[in-house]
């Protein structure tokens, strides 16, 4: 069912700072920022040849990722995000299996502009989990 590994999201404090040492260090091609006030983040995607780093900042206090920053100060790896055809059917299935879907189980569109879903972490080996359609 799951399609191949689209990114591995970090968060951090200073998106441009963070988007700085990828470039200037590792020699990455970095994005231009994008707001997502729907999900409380500003995210940069490092593109690799086989899949992206996305790269998350907080966007306000009530964001989710200031919330996972506040527990992990130094900022960390958030989540990762798998391809799916189908992101009803996936959740379909999910569900079915007895995974938990969060939010209202709808999916909303992410950075790429395509829809999303986020799968419980408990359920998933201690990580949160997207499943992107493709």
């Amino acid at each position: 069912m799951i399609g191949r590994l689209n990114h591995v999201a970090i968060a951090v404090r200073d998106l441009a700072a963070a988007s700085a040492r990828y470039r200037d260090t590792l020699g990455a091609h970095v994005t231009a920022p994008q707001a997502l006030p729907e999900h409380g983040v500003t995210v940069v995607f490092i593109e690799l040849p086989n899949t992206k780093i996305e790269l998350l900042e907080p966007l306000g206090d009530a964001s989710p990722i200031a919330r996972f920053l506040d527990k992990n100060p130094d900022g960390g790896i958030h989540h990762i995000c798998y391809e799916v055809e189908d992101i009803l059917a996936a959740r379909d299935r999910m569900l079915a299996a007895g995974a938990r879907v969060l939010g209202d189980g709808q999916p909303k569109i992410g950075a790429h502009g395509k829809p999303v879903l986020f799968l419980h972490p408990k359920d998933f080996c201690g990580t949160l989990t997207e499943l992107e359609q493709v």
